[in-house]
């Protein structure tokens, strides 16, 4: 069944907003944005589905303030304008204000960045006494001294990698598969109203044994050497965030990853099926080096 990974459509010439966007919208979206319109898609599971794939950054949207004016219902008008938008009739930018807008009654609800960065430095500190992560964040309070926007944002981002790898490897099983060590936390598991079995798998990979560049690979659904299995069936993912089906990782280097399964998104895909009987385990097969990893769906 297609469930959580259902978007939302709105006309931003309907809504203007204060906060423009520029949009970065994967093109399967539209795909699911039509399933909803056409009624395929509960509004519960189109909503979540959103809250998603932005909290994952699958779904860019510009950070938005709750108004006074909230609801708990879809506006009908937006099953309309999500038609029109999986059809091509408005654009891209368009369809993520009106996201903004939903943002802003309360209907969807997500994490903003700045609550974001406190949660990753809290538990970094909390899971670590050490000088390395004091040093750290003293580190990470210099770069947003820092005024000039990209030369900030690099400063940032070097020691964020730097802490949450050292979060991953406090709080992680780390299993080496060639020349990279994949460090599994464990998996968000769930099933939706609708009755749709969702898996979040996040990891962190480090290159760990190549003096050269190693690239984890997954070009779509069909072609990708990332899947879980329960033994007999493979199941694909229905979303990801692999930057243009490749995360290349430098020796030494360290970059955390996120896939999702749940509904067929099609290019290949599967719907991803539940039976408590069985054991699950998401799978690498590169050419460089496989193996399965124990998922715990219990």
């Amino acid at each position: 069944m297609k469930t959580k990974i259902a978007v939302i459509a709105t006309v931003l010439v309907l809504l203007p907003l204060a906060q423009s966007a520029s949009a970065e919208v994967p093109a399967w979206i539209k795909t699911n944005a039509g399933w909803w319109a056409d009624g395929q898609i509960g509004d519960s599971d189109f909503v979540q589905g959103i809250q998603f794939l932005i909290k994952e950054g699958i779904l860019v949207v510009p950070t938005t303030s709750v108004s006074g004016e909230k609801s708990d219902v879809v506006p009908d008008w937006v099953k309309t304008s999500a038609a029109w938008w999986s059809d091509g009739l408005v654009s891209d930018d368009e369809f993520v204000n009106g996201l903004q807008h939903l943002m802003k009654i309360g209907i969807i609800s997500v994490q903003t960045d700045s609550m974001a960065e406190d949660t990753v430095k809290s538990a970094s500190v909390e899971s670590s006494d050490n000088s390395k992560v004091a040093a750290l964040q003293a580190e990470l309070e210099a770069c947003q001294e820092i005024t000039k926007a990209y030369k900030r944002l690099d400063c940032e981002k070097e020691v964020k990698e730097k802490l949450t790898l050292i979060e991953y490897k406090e709080n992680s099983t780390p299993y080496n598969v060639g020349p990279v060590t994949f460090y599994y936390p464990g998996v968000e598991f769930e099933i939706s109203s609708s009755g749709q079995a969702l898996l979040t798998v996040k990891m962190l990979a480090e290159n760990t044994g190549s003096s050269d560049n190693v690239a984890l690979s997954c070009t779509g659904p069909a072609i990708c050497s990332y899947d879980v299995t329960d033994g007999s069936k493979a199941y694909k993912y229905s979303g990801m965030d692999f930057t243009n089906g490749q995360i290349v990782l430098k020796p030494g280097e360290a970059k955390e990853f996120t896939m999702l399964f749940g509904p067929n998104i099609g290019y290949g895909g599967t719907t991803f099926e539940y039976d408590s009987s069985k054991s699950y385990s998401f799978r690498i097969n590169e050419p460089w080096g496989s193996m399965n990893i124990p998922l715990d769906l219990g």
